[in-house]
Order: structure tokens, then sequence, then C-alpha cells
């Protein structure tokens, strides 16, 4: 319980429902929760998966999504936003609209387009909304490198690629693009370190982000455990590089301490992260 008179760091997610809880809004409360800040949510679908896939998904009508943000934002309000699935170009535009009406700026996108299993979690039509609409608003966009190779229509099969992808991925508007090299494994380690490299680019230099590289499947949940931890970061007052290099760190311990509650792709732990030894 906060003491009277304490401040209430707050953040957003604007993001999907994961019944399995490894994924989506449920990793979302969880980081922002550990990380020491309040979590408010709109739910953009409910989907019925578990550690093997996603079997079916709902979508939550755009108006709806509209509304969740309304009675957040008109009563709690929010120091950062962070959104995940956002499905269709309904709910694209509407979440673009709600972020401009409220005058929102530490904004983090996790372009999510597919789930571990290959489904299809962002519609065709979307992906042009959400560069042209979404990305604009955002302090920074997180791509994976599929997600990145969908959005810019260039193969990533190195560091020198990533950075090109960073560069085209910045012309359509975010202040920081992070390309996330967890795909890469340790193929891009710097100086012979079994290590995992996210690249940060603002538009002038780019900054190399190495985290211990962890040989294991349980991943699920892991795009949106980082979006949110940088969100939860940038919502304390840390500046943007400074909460990309501690979310990193967040979720390489996330790893380390993660588990398999089913038979499929295991989950992060992000409360074992924030007490790590």
């Amino acid at each position: 319980m906060k003491n009277k008179g304490t401040r209430v760091y707050k953040v957003l997610a604007i993001a999907g429902s994961d019944s399995g809880g490894g994924a989506g809004i449920q990793a979302d409360i969880k980081t922002i929760t550990a990380l020491g800040c309040y979590a408010t949510t709109a739910i953009t679908a409910l989907t019925a998966q578990n550690t093997r896939g996603v079997h079916s998904i709902h979508e939550v009508p755009a108006s709806f999504v509209g509304q969740q943000i309304d009675a957040v934002m008109t009563d709690i309000g929010t120091d950062a936003v962070k959104t995940g699935m956002l499905l269709s170009k309904d709910i694209v535009e509407a979440v673009s609209t709600k972020i401009k009406e409220y005058q929102i700026t530490h904004v983090v996108v996790d372009p999510v387009m597919l789930s571990k299993n290959g489904k299809r979690l962002l519609s065709s039509d979307a992906v042009h909304a959400l560069i042209s609409r979404l990305f604009p608003l955002s302090l920074i966009v997180t791509p994976n490198i599929p997600e990145a190779e969908c959005i810019t229509g260039l193969p990533i099969k190195s560091v020198s690629q990533a950075e090109e992808a960073a560069r085209c991925i910045y012309q359509s508007g975010p202040s920081h693009v992070l390309i996330k090299g967890g795909h890469a494994g340790k193929s891009w380690s710097m100086k012979n370190k079994d290590t995992v490299i996210d690249i940060l680019y603002d538009g002038k230099s780019f900054e190399y982000i190495e985290g211990a590289y962890i040989p294991t499947q349980n991943t699920h949940g892991t795009g949106c455990t980082h979006a949110s931890a940088i969100a939860a970061l940038l919502a304390k007052g840390n500046d943007l590089t400074e909460a990309v290099v501690q979310a990193k760190k967040v979720v390489t311990r996330a790893i380390q301490k993660s588990f398999n509650p089913g038979k499929g792709y295991g989950t992060l732990d992000q409360f074992g992260a924030v007490q790590f030894p």
C-alpha cells in the first residue's frame, strides 16, 4: 500500500489478453507491477491460448477499446503507454486517435504481428495503419527481426542489415527504433561473447545493447515484457536510453528465472527478475 502523498507511477498497457498468462496484457501487468508502477489496461482482443499456441481470437470492437482508454485517461491518467497486439486497422486507428487526443508522449510501440506458433496477430491492412498512424506518435518502436522484416520488406541476417532496417523504420516517424536481436541468437555477438544484441537508433547514431545468450525455449512473452519494462522505466523518469538498457537487464534476468507451466513454450518470471540476486 502506498503511503499518502507517495508518487504513483502509472502505465497504460493496450494489448490483447493471453488466457495462458504468459504474454499479452497479463505479461504487461506483471512487468509493470514488478517494476513498481501501477498498471491500467485497454484490452484489444481476447485469445484462447496456452503454452502451445493461440487457438482462437475474439476481437474487441474498436469503439470499446477507445472507451477503455477514455475511462483510464479521464480519471487515472498515465505516465506512459505501451501498445502490443492491436489486431485490426480500426483498433490501430482508435488507439492512435486517443494517444493524440490525450497528448501522450511516452509511447512504446511493440508491433506485435505473429504468435510463437505463427498465428497472425495483426491483419495485413493494419500494418500500413500501424506505420502511418501510430509510429509517428511513438517515442520508441521495438520490433523483433521478423517484425522489422515485415515492416520494411528488407532481409535481416546481420547487424548491418538490422541497422538499415532501423533507418528505414525511423523514416516513418518514431523518435527511436529498437531492433531486438533475440531471433539472431548469439550470431550477432561482438568480441566473441555469448550475447544477444539489440540495436537502438535515434536518427543519428546506433547503440548496441548486449545481454547474455540463454539457450531456452522459455521465451513466451519476451517482447511484451521488454516493451512494458521500457514503458515502466520511462514512467519513473528514466531517459530513453537508460530505460532501454535497464529493460534489457530485466528481460535477461526474467529469462534466466523462466519456467514452463505447460507443455509448450515456457514463460518469463517478471517478479523473479526484479528480485534476482
